[in-house]
Formats: structure tokens, C-alpha cells, sequence
């Protein structure tokens, strides 16, 4: 038995051949052994489904109620140069009024 990468898109150790090509059955992932395989950043999305990047404007969609804070963020609040990072709140900004926040992207748009 030959030495099979890893799922370039799971990094499952459980791929196989079939026909020229290997195949991942934990997430169906298909690929050729000599091509290389780009790999995808971090991929987020806003309410509308717009893929975000660093460095966007956004604008908040609804009030977010902040712990601590006497008041929410209001909807219609623009937010400049985000940061997007790994997690549940997946967007790192600044809000003037508010100082550095972690968003969720589904309560943001983009700008």
C-alpha cells in the first residue's frame, strides 16, 4: 500500500485511491496527487452572505446589547478596518464609544 497524504481539506488520514485521483470519505473531498491544493484563509461571511476581508467597513444590523455597558450598540453603527480571527465572534474592531469588540459576522453587513 503506498503513503497516502492527508486531506488537503480535513487533514483526515483516511483517503484512497479511485481511478487517478484520491478521495476523503469524511468530507468527500476529491483531489489529484500531483496538484497542489491552494489552501482557503479564513472564510467569513455577513448577514447577506458577502464574504468579509480585513480591513472592511461594516455596519451593525440590529442592536447588540453590551455586558456592562448602559446602552447597546446601535443598529446602523459603522465599524472601520475590521480583523477577522478563529472563533465564535469571529470580527475584531474597534466602535467609538465602545473600544475594542468582538462581533459575530451574522449581526454585521458589509459597507
Amino acid at each position: 500500500m503506498e503513503n497516502i497524504p492527508p486531506c488537503p481539506s480535513c487533514k483526515s488520514p483516511y483517503g484512497y485511491e479511485m481511478d487517478n485521483q484520491l478521495v476523503c470519505p469524511e468530507c468527500g473531498f476529491e483531489w489529484v496527487p500531483e496538484q497542489e491544493v491552494e489552501e482557503e484563509g479564513l472564510i467569513v461571511k455577513d448577514a447577506n452572505g458577502n464574504l468579509l476581508s480585513d480591513g472592511d467597513s461594516v455596519v451593525i444590523v440590529k442592536d447588540l446589547p453590551v455586558k456592562g455597558a448602559p446602552k447597546p450598540i446601535k443598529a446602523g453603527t459603522k465599524v472601520k478596518s475590521i480583523r477577522l480571527v478563529e472563533g465564535d465572534h469571529n470580527i475584531d474592531c474597534k466602535i467609538d464609544g465602545f473600544g475594542s469588540m468582538a462581533l459575530k459576522s451574522e449581526f454585521v453587513k458589509k459597507a
